[in-house]
């Protein structure tokens, strides 16, 4: 792990990880918006923007998940890190599964944030989206970029396909508020906590939400308004990892994703929209957690399992496709605190 200070590689961190044995994650630093009509100052051109993310990040995944789902491949170019992050951080190579950085031309991640500006300090983290033009970077925020993604690139796809549909927006904040702080991070509050009572209440807080995402999810297809918004592949880029990686590596062990009839038919649905196996790579997950957090897994020793069938048949068509109403329940429902109505 490494940081940058003032444009500066240094190994290790950059400040507190933890705060009271609790996992903090950094707020991310470029935070600039790609437009369909260039009022940002960025305007949505084919060729001009390039994507580097890591095959095995879930944050870096959603965004290669909306790039396939809106065809914008032809687009938006990519560059695809190595799974293990050694003591230059993320790096690029030309081994199978990566892309080396065809753009810039740099070894490291870290050597394209201060490109974009030399005195940068703070965590080199994928996704990235890099303007060619202007030769900086537009934003390293994956929330936002699945926003770019869906909306503002649509004059260079034939996919009508809406993620964040105006009507369902408040519906599908509200779930992703929740999900992200007891899931998607959760479990890295989990697998990162340094105190027993840090890690108890994360692990507690993720399955009260794995368990109401569950009881949503018998009532309707989908997390909102009982049609795939970028809610179900927020959650799912984590879902898809958790029985290989955090199930076992975080400590996310009272159950498997397996052990839901819901979620895990969900997850296979998910998994079987056309191209979406495409951008999952178990070896680079496996390898990437496995083999770089060594603080964790000081071996570096990558398990042969679990045996994962995510093509096996799902159960999803018993709900129509799309139209149903979300459930209009709360999560105390489900034995949760949090008040989320759909």
């Amino acid at each position: 792990m490494g940081y940058l200070d003032r444009g500066v590689w240094r190994t290790g961190y950059d400040g507190a990880r933890t705060r009271n044995g609790e996992f903090v994650r950094r707020e991310s630093f470029f935070r600039n918006f790609v437009t369909a009509d260039g009022s940002s100052g960025f305007r949505a051109e084919p060729g001009r923007y390039h994507l580097y993310v890591s095959l095995a990040c879930p944050w870096a995944h959603r965004t290669l998940v909306l790039r396939k789902l809106k065809r914008l491949e032809g687009a938006i170019s990519v560059s695809i890190v190595h799974p293990l992050m050694r003591e230059q951080g993320w790096a690029f190579s030309d081994e199978p599964g990566c892309i080396p950085d065809t753009v810039n031309g740099c070894d490291y991640l870290h050597q394209v944030y201060a490109k974009a500006r030399p005195d940068y300090s703070g965590r080199v983290t994928v996704p990235v989206l890099w303007d060619k033009l202007t030769g900086t970077i537009v934003n390293n925020e994956s929330s936002e970029i699945i926003r770019m993604l869906n909306g503002e690139f649509n004059a260079f796809t034939d996919v009508a396909a809406d993620y964040y549909p105006a009507a369902l927006r408040a519906e599908i904040d509200e779930v992703n508020a929740y999900l992200y702080e007891s899931v998607n991070n959760g479990v890295y509050q989990c697998g990162f906590a340094t105190t027993q009572g840090a890690y108890e209440r994360a692990f507690d807080q993720l399955f009260t939400a794995l368990d109401w995402a569950e009881a949503r999810l018998a009532r309707s297809r989908y997390l909102a308004g009982g049609q795939i918004t970028e809610a179900d592949w927020r959650l799912f880029t984590t879902l898809v990892r958790f029985d290989a990686v955090y199930y076992g590596h975080f400590k996310c062990n009272l159950r498997r994703i397996a052990d839901y009839p819901n979620l895990s038919n969900y997850l296979r649905e998910l998994y079987q929209v056309p191209g979406i196996a495409e951008t999952v790579s178990m070896d680079h997950i496996k390898r990437h957690y496995h083999g770089s957090h060594r603080e964790l897994n000081p071996g570096g020793i990558v398990p042969k399992g679990p045996s994962l069938d995510f093509d096996a048949p799902h159960d999803r068509e018993r709900f129509a496709a799309s139209g149903g109403p979300a459930a209009r329940r709360d999560a105390n429902s489900a034995g949760g605190t949090e008040r989320i109505s759909g």
